[in-house]
């Protein structure tokens, strides 16, 4: 299957990485905090025209943050950066988190959807359809509790060490991208739905079934979702489904746009007031970065 996140090279090169790091006990998913323009002195040290204008996007986002961490380059990383970054200044459960029926999700889609049989999980194929109910219901649990427990954490520095530490869990780790995943199927399925069914709906929506790769919910599953972690990431459209989904606004600075209108985009663009808002970075839409340490405003 074609990626068209990657090129060949770049594929190849990581077959190498990998086959280097399986060895090793533990892969970084979220490394630890450098100078943000430390960071971009190091990586971008040219005087072609996309190192000059990379070097401007580091300095514009300086003014708003101090630091950068780098996040683990695969597949997953627009889930990883966003859900960390989420995690990070969470203070309370989400209200769809707390919800009675959350946990019954899968039983109900799949009661409803047949094609969701053919449901992804984590490398394994061939799973019969209580199997997966029960198992993408266990990655529900596992959320809704990572969540709960890191969100009653009052001190800062006690919750940067709790998803310091969730992120160190691989086994862990990946079942949350796979509840991910499943909320983002979800909330597609009730997005197609309402407009079938004459209700209003975000733009993204039409553009999201407008793909010739996802026309409804089940190709959306196996053209898409299915192959995010494994061949692919996530794409512009799919950046808004997983805002919706986590009910939070998701604020990226895409660094090769800086001096354009999109230098600063917002997943959706017409957020909703009461949900939070997560701050990426990303060099190319493809590998997402985290900004932390807000610089404190200074008034002029």
């Amino acid at each position: 299957e074609e990626d068209m996140y990657r090129d060949a090279e770049e594929i190849e090169r990581e077959k190498i990485l990998l086959c280097e790091t399986s060895s090793s006990e533990h892969k970084v998913s979220v490394a630890p905090e450098t100078d943000i323009m430390e960071y971009c002195r190091k990586e971008w040290r040219g005087s072609t025209p996309v190192a000059i204008r990379m070097r401007k996007g580091y300095e514009a986002v300086a003014q708003k943050f101090a630091s950068i961490r780098r996040v683990r380059g695969d597949n997953y990383c627009a889930l990883r950066a966003t859900l960390f970054q989420a995690l990070s200044q969470t203070t309370q459960l989400p209200s769809w988190l707390r919800s009675e029926d959350f946990t019954m999700l899968p039983e109900n889609l799949l009661s409803k959807y047949d094609w969701i049989k053919q449901w992804q999980l984590k490398h394994r194929l061939g799973r019969k359809m209580g199997e997966i109910s029960d198992e993408i219901k266990e990655y529900l649990m596992l959320l809704r509790k990572k969540w709960k427990n890191i969100s009653e954490i009052k001190g800062p520095v006690e919750k940067q060490e709790a998803c310091d530490k969730l992120f160190k869990n691989e086994e862990e780790e990946y079942s949350l991208y796979e509840a991910l995943k499943f909320l983002m199927l979800n909330t597609a399925i009730e997005l197609y739905n309402d407009d079938k069914d004459g209700r209003r709906v975000p733009v993204f929506s039409w553009l999201l079934f407008a793909r010739d790769t996802s026309s409804n919910p089940c190709q959306l599953m196996h053209n898409h979702l299915n192959h995010i972690g494994h061949s692919g990431g996530l794409e512009q459209v799919e950046m808004f489904l997983l805002a919706y989904a986590l009910q939070h606004t998701i604020q990226v600075y895409r660094l090769y746009k800086y001096s354009t209108d999109e230098f600063i985009t917002l997943y959706p663009n017409d957020p909703e007031e009461d949900w939070p808002v997560v701050t990426l970075i990303t060099e190319d839409d493809r590998h997402y970065n985290i900004p932390v340490r807000m610089c404190q405003e200074t008034v002029l």
